[in-house]
């Protein structure tokens, strides 16, 4: 067997391992079996799925790619579907076309991931950002899911607000501050690549914890067919210069 073949049978492998930790653990977290659990334990559960949140938009960003399942595109698209419908509501298809069009302008005035010259900082830039993907009709959807969980189902809201809402919220914060923010922002003295991209240099298991390598982001943007877990391979590959990688600012 190859390399490419064992890359090719690890993806689903991968992105089922994501999906089966997610369920499991917001099904257990927010069902009675979680009752007993302390009050000052609560952060713990809500940091964890909040790193599972992440990944799961980290596989549905491979699916866009066509990389969680190589070869089956069709395969990939309803995994994406799937994947941000359970995410958040998020349509697929605009969000698969927005980030083309971040692929092919990034870091400029027709990336829609971008600023718009004047909401450069973190705050405006992300909260610009979340208003650019989100859609009225899916806040109504959230907000009835939502009732219906708490008066259909009978989960009490302080475990809707611990374990679905606030993971979800962190998680887009995460992902834009890692993914977005720090490889896109424009460095002192102008961008130094085509991509307008720059990688971290953190070690590999925080590189993993922060956005599941997706801070190797010149190399994701180098190399867009490479699932998020074959970056590490890529970033130890390249031969970049210096200046094309973020400092530890």
């Amino acid at each position: 067997m190859t390399a490419s073949d064992a890359h090719t049978r690890a993806g689903p492998w991968i992105a089922a391992t994501i999906f089966v930790a997610w369920s499991a653990s917001i099904g257990l977290l927010l069902s009675p079996l979680s009752d007993g659990i302390p009050n000052w334990l609560w952060p713990l559960g809500t940091l964890w799925l909040t790193f599972l949140y992440t990944g799961l938009f980290i596989t549905a960003h491979d699916a866009i790619h066509g990389t969680v399942w190589r070869g089956r595109r069709e395969v990939n698209n309803w995994i994406g579907r799937v994947i941000l419908a359970l995410y958040a509501l998020f349509p697929y298809r605009k969000v698969r076309a927005q980030h083309f069009m971040h692929h092919r302008y990034p870091g400029r005035a027709r990336d829609p991931d971008y600023h718009d010259g004047q909401h450069r900082g973190f705050a405006r830039w992300y909260l610009r950002f979340m208003v650019h993907y989100l859609t009225v009709w899916q806040l109504v959807g959230m907000a009835l899911i939502f009732n219906v969980l708490q008066y259909g189902v009978g989960i009490p809201v302080g475990k809707l607000l611990g374990f679905w809402v606030v993971p979800a919220l962190l998680s887009t914060i995460q992902l834009f501050f890692f993914g977005t923010y720090l490889p896109h922002r424009e460095p002192v003295g102008g961008y130094t690549n085509r991509h307008h991209a720059r990688s971290n240099d953190y070690p590999l298991l925080v590189s993993l914890l922060t956005c599941y390598h997706f801070g190797y982001h010149l190399e994701h943007h180098q190399y867009p067919r490479t699932p998020w877990w074959r970056l590490p391979v890529r970033r130890a590959s390249s031969d970049q210069p210096a200046n094309g990688r973020s400092s530890r600012r």
